[in-house]
Formats: C-alpha cells, sequence, structure tokens
C-alpha cells in the first residue's frame, strides 16, 4: 500500500513538472502536403508563434544527409534571402555556432541570428539529430537590423534501409519586430516546405 501510494506521488510530480516545463503543447495538425512532405502545425504554450513539422522520406543515404545537415560547408543551399552567414566556432560532430542575416525586402528591416546547433548521432539506430536555438551574445546587436531570439529548429534524420531515409524538420521563429503574429503564422507553413524541397533536392541528386 505504502508502494503504491508512493508511486501515485511520483507520477503526481512527474506530470506537474511536465505541464510546468510546456511539455504538454498542443497535438500536431495537419496542414497540407505537396510532393511527399507532411506539414504540420500546432499552437504552443509558451510563443503566440507556431511551431512547424516537415515529415518526409527522402531517396537517398544517411552519408549524404549528414553531409547536408550539421556541416559548415553546407549552408550553399540554405534560403536565397540569406545575404550573410559566418562560422563562429565549429566543433566535428557536436556543434556549430554561426552568424546569419536575412535580406528582408523593404519597408521591413533586415533581420540576423546567432545560432549554437547541436550534433547528436545513435550508433546503434543510425539517427542523427541537429538541433538549433538561438545564442545570445555572440555576435553584438546592430541597429540597423532586427535580432531574432525566439528561434528553435532540430532536424531528426533516420535510415528505413532500401535507400530511404525518414526526414522531420521541426521548429518556430518568432522574426521580432512589428510583424503582427497572424501574418507570421499565415505563412509558417512554407518555411519547413521550401527547406525540406531544396535539401531534398540536394540529396536526391
Amino acid at each position: 500500500m505504502k508502494q503504491g501510494l508512493t508511486l501515485l506521488k511520483y507520477n503526481t510530480l512527474l506530470i506537474m513538472l511536465l505541464v510546468s516545463n510546456g511539455i504538454t503543447a498542443q497535438e500536431w495538425k495537419f496542414i497540407k502536403e505537396r510532393d511527399g512532405i507532411k506539414i504540420y502545425t500546432r499552437n504552443d504554450e509558451n510563443s503566440e508563434v507556431k511551431s512547424f513539422k516537415g515529415v518526409a522520406d527522402f531517396q537517398t543515404t544517411m552519408e549524404k544527409m549528414s553531409r547536408l545537415i550539421g556541416r559548415v560547408e553546407s549552408f550553399e543551399w540554405w534560403d536565397e534571402d540569406v545575404s550573410e552567414i559566418k562560422v563562429l566556432d565549429y566543433k566535428e560532430e557536436e556543434y556549430i555556432k554561426y552568424y546569419v542575416v536575412y535580406d528582408v525586402p523593404w519597408p521591413l528591416t533586415d533581420r540576423d541570428l546567432c545560432v549554437k546547433a547541436l550534433i547528436t548521432n545513435d550508433p546503434l539506430t543510425g539517427k542523427r539529430m541537429v538541433r538549433a536555438t538561438a545564442l545570445e551574445g555572440a555576435v553584438p546587436e546592430k541597429a540597423d537590423k532586427v535580432r531574432i531570439k525566439n528561434y528553435w529548429q532540430q532536424w531528426t534524420m533516420e535510415p528505413l534501409g532500401n535507400g530511404l531515409v525518414h526526414v522531420v524538420l521541426e521548429g518556430s521563429v518568432d522574426p521580432a519586430g512589428h510583424i503582427p503574429t497572424w501574418i507570421v503564422n499565415m505563412v509558417i507553413t512554407d518555411t519547413p516546405l521550401n527547406i525540406m524541397t531544396k535539401a531534398r533536392n540536394v540529396v536526391e541528386k
């Protein structure tokens, strides 16, 4: 009986911790699918900006995916709106710290962002994860740019066999400044769709 009460208290405490840390975010809602890439969004408790998720199977190898995602030499395929990328620090297969500038159409102000991406590889399953979050203080803020501070993005890649790799891209970015949240949420599904389409075009060549 005492053991059962202890277990109940433990489970109750665990649930309270999960809730307090915002892990009980809403479930993903399917939005659309294009060319085999499924797009989802969800509302998060700690942000008015929705999170996004893209899911697809690429006809490629983990070797090609690993060369593309989480390597400093693989920035050239990024969005054409990126006007500058500078690697600040790099330790192969462990982390990348970098600074990026986005060229935003007038009359809006250009955005910049400092990032630290952590890389993990599971030797048993072959799964690779690259999780990027905003890095504070790495580069001083500039008067002619709006600094993005609320940002995270995660790639998860796992081999399926038969020349397929299961790819998931999740993330959220608040562009800051004077852009209404409803506009950000309206176009948020374009982000994973565009990025994953470009990544697939590179690794499936």
